[in-house]
């Protein structure tokens, strides 16, 4: 081992120049972020697709892609076997994330159903 090499990786930290971004990854990640924000943004607001279904399903896609982004270039995970810390932290998002979108969606669907507004000469009835 040269002194170079001994110096650099002297203090025991084994810094890898791999494992954190550089600031052409933070600027790919953040351009690929504000892509994948402005357009499920534009097919809300445009309404292109006239299946609101499609729409939410086109939407909910986007933010998968864009969570992977966010994992690869904000949070640096890779398929390398540093650990094990990285495939439980990617089961843990996966999990969190079909937690996420299926509860956002039930909710949503029942708000939708449960909360509909009164039509025209519908009257409240209250029940003492």
């Amino acid at each position: 081992m040269s002194a170079a090499d001994s110096a650099h990786h002297g203090d025991g930290h084994g810094h890898h120049e791999a494992s954190h971004g550089s600031f052409r990854g933070y600027v790919t990640g953040f351009v690929l972020s504000v892509i994948l924000t402005a357009i499920p943004f534009a097919l809300v607001m445009a309404r292109p697709i006239d299946s609101a279904l499609w729409t939410g399903l086109v939407v909910m896609a986007f933010a998968v892609v864009q969570i992977v982004v966010h994992m690869v270039y904000f949070l640096h995970m890779n398929t390398s076997s540093e650990g094990g810390w990285t495939v439980l932290a990617l089961i843990f998002t996966i999990v969190l994330v079909v937690i996420t979108l299926t509860g956002s969606l039930w909710v949503m669907h029942h708000l939708n159903t449960n909360m509909m507004p009164l039509a025209p000469g519908d009257v409240l009835h209250r029940h003492p």
